[in-house]
C-alpha cells in the first residue's frame, strides 16, 4: 500500500482546503491535488491525496470510501501508477481502396 490516494466523484465546488481538512482527520496530509480541464480551468471532480504515511492512507481510505461530500459518494482508494504509452495509434488500413 502507498501513501497516494485517488480521490473520485468529488463536488465540482470541492476546494484543496476542504479535501485537506477531511483526510486531515485520519492523519498528516502531504499534498493534494485536484485535476482541473487544461483548456477551461474547470474542476473535473477528482483529485489525488498525498498522506504522511501508509497507516494513514490505508485509515484515511477505509473510513472515507463511500462518504458524502456535497451530497456526493466520494470514491477513496488507493492511487495507481499512471500508465505509460499505450493508447495510440490506429492502423487503419482498410484493405481496400476507392473509387
Amino acid at each position: 500500500m502507498g501513501n497516494k490516494i485517488y480521490v473520485g466523484n468529488l463536488p465540482f465546488t470541492a476546494t484543496d482546503d476542504e479535501v485537506r481538512d477531511l483526510f486531515g482527520r485520519h492523519g498528516t496530509v502531504t499534498s493534494v491535488n485536484l485535476i482541473t480541464d487544461r483548456e477551461t480551468g474547470r474542476p473535473r471532480g477528482f483529485g489525488f491525496v498525498e498522506m504522511g504515511d501508509d497507516a494513514s492512507a490505508s485509515d484515511a481510505i477505509r473510513a472515507l470510501d463511500g462518504t458524502d461530500m456535497g451530497g456526493r459518494p466520494l470514491r477513496v482508494n488507493e492511487a495507481q501508477d499512471k500508465r505509460r504509452g499505450g493508447g495510440g495509434g490506429g492502423g487503419g488500413g482498410g484493405g481496400g481502396y476507392r473509387r
